[in-house]
C-alpha cells in the first residue's frame, strides 16, 4: 500500500465520509484553501492509479467511491509508522508517547485492562 501524500489524505478522508461523490461534492468538502476543480480532478485521478479509487461514469462524469476503507489504511499507515520509526517495536511507540506525555498512566492501565479482557 502506498503512502499518500497530505493532499491525497485530505480528499481520502473527504471520499470515506461521503462514499460517493464527484469532484464538486469533494471541493465542497475540502476545508481550508480551496483548490482549483483541475486540482482535485488530478489528485482524484492518482488515488485512482494508486488503487486508493475507483469511478461510476455517467456519460463524460464520473462519480469516486474508495476502494480501501479508512480501517485498512489506517492500519497499513501505523504498520509502516511503527516499522519505520520504532524499529518494529510497539512497545519503543507506546513508551514514546508516555514520554511526549501525549498518554497518561491511567490511560496506559486502561488499555492493559482491554488487552487482559481479549485473552
Amino acid at each position: 500500500m502506498q503512502k499518500l501524500t497530505n493532499k491525497e489524505e485530505e480528499v481520502m478522508q473527504i471520499l470515506w465520509k461521503l462514499e460517493k461523490a464527484f469532484v464538486k461534492d469533494v471541493l465542497l468538502e475540502v476545508k481550508e484553501s480551496k483548490p482549483h476543480y483541475n486540482t482535485v480532478s488530478t489528485i482524484i485521478r492518482n488515488l485512482e492509479e494508486k488503487g486508493y479509487v475507483d469511478h461510476i461514469a455517467y456519460g463524460n462524469t464520473y462519480q469516486y467511491y474508495p476502494t480501501v476503507t479508512k480501517e485498512e489504511y489506517r492500519t497499513g499507515y501505523m504498520s509502516n509508522a511503527i516499522k519505520n520509526y520504532f524499529n518494529n517495536s510497539y512497545k519503543g511507540m507506546v513508551s514514546f508517547f508516555a514520554k511526549e506525555e501525549k498518554i497518561s498512566a491511567e490511560e496506559l492501565r486502561e488499555i492493559l485492562k482491554m488487552i487482559e479482557k481479549e485473552e
